[in-house]
């Protein structure tokens, strides 16, 4: 007996109209907005040393993570996952789901944070500013199981950007965040860095940068610096994939108490371990140097990068480094920027800051 074809068609002509409209319209944004500044930190000249701070504080969103949200939501879209009408939910520190916010609305879905009841005041209000929904949660590491339950309640997309931050962007190319840092070196004295030293929230950015620079054969290295209470060192120095920490980071942004999904180990060259007191000390640096306020896990990066930079001039090499500003310090002008609240949790910056100025001035030649 002849068996007959089983044709099933689910497509559907109004959703498709929908689903290109909200791609045009996050390509548009990339258009706009996806490239950002490259400023020079002010060493001495005779050091033979340059180093540059990748400035995404300027993104619509006013982070690194405008970057990784558009990528989520065109991943997101391009599977069919993001549908019209049914919210848009993420597990966040932050940064990422003001960045996400801005895009549901872009495309018309609602949008749903799910977040640690100590994320600063600036956030929270940012995420609403942009017509986001904040459900706060008391221990952070409940935010991944709450964020499943919403979907499943609601019907929407759980968009999980500790998982799908390394395979969202591209990493090869199309305008990521590597491939930007490389052409606006083309011009520079040292236009092959020789590090390239990034923060890990996701894991998403450091990924992206250590497999462009693979796969375009630099000889530049990358490492990755993480702050306390963050497990991502312990697990990449002794290669545990299992690896958590009992306490939530006090670096907003980066660090995480899991090793997350998307975060790739064996694509990293060093790892530094990186004091809170030195990053926040590292960011009040940073604003006499360039008059710029900027987020901690700026300072966490910066901190490491002037390590090497210290190498570097103690060996005699020429060459560049590069880092990250993550985000504008604006959003924690009650947290970083402010002296009670570093008297509050026993962080003493002053040791780290006479240290910074004494190595940018020259008096010293490395840094603890």
């Amino acid at each position: 007996m002849a068996l007959h074809t089983v044709d099933v068609d689910r497509s559907d002509p109004e959703y498709r109209a929908w689903l290109k409209e909200a791609v045009r319209k996050v390509q548009a944004d990339a258009n706009r907005s996806a490239d950002t500044h490259l400023l020079r930190f002010p060493l001495p000249e005779e050091w033979g040393i340059d180093l540059y701070l990748k400035d995404e504080s300027t993104h619509p969103t006013g982070s690194l993570k405008h970057r990784l949200a558009r990528s989520l939501f065109l991943y997101g879209l391009c599977n069919g996952w993001i549908r019209p009408g049914k919210p848009v939910i993420e597990a966040s520190s932050g940064s990422t789901a003001v960045s996400e916010a801005y895009f549901a609305k872009l495309i018309g879905v609602p949008f749903i944070a799910v977040m640690s009841r100590t994320t600063s005041r600036a956030k929270i209000e940012l995420i609403e500013f942009h017509g986001g929904r904040c459900h706060l949660v008391d221990d952070p590491c409940e935010v991944y199981e709450v964020s499943t339950r919403l979907a499943e309640e609601t019907g929407g997309h759980y968009m999980d950007q500790f998982t799908y931050a390394e395979r969202a962007t591209d990493w090869r190319g199309n305008n990521n965040i590597a491939e930007s840092v490389f052409a606006q070196l083309e011009l520079e004295p040292h236009p092959e860095p020789a590090w390239i030293v990034a923060t890990a929230g996701t894991g998403g950015t450091s990924a992206t940068i250590a497999r462009y620079v693979h796969y375009m054969q630099y000889d530049t290295r990358i490492c990755v610096a993480d702050p306390e209470n963050s497990c991502f060192f312990d697990g990449w120095v002794n290669q545990d994939p299992g690896a958590t920490c009992a306490s939530g980071s006090r670096i907003e942004g980066i660090g995480r108490p899991r090793m997350e999904p998307s975060f790739v180990p064996g694509a990293l060259d060093r790892m530094m371990k990186v004091p809170d007191a030195a990053s926040i000390a590292a960011v009040r640096i940073l604003e006499d140097a360039l008059g710029k306020k900027a987020g901690a896990s700026t300072g966490t990066g910066l901190w490491s990068a002037l390590r090497i930079v210290a190498e570097m001039r103690a060996a005699g090499q020429a060459g560049s480094v590069v880092t990250l500003i993550c985000d504008p310090g604006d959003r924690y002008l009650d947290k970083y920027y402010s002296d009670g609240w570093l008297a509050e949790h026993g962080i003493d910056i002053a040791p780290y800051v006479a240290e910074l100025e004494e190595f940018l001035a020259g008096t010293s030649i490395g840094l603890g």
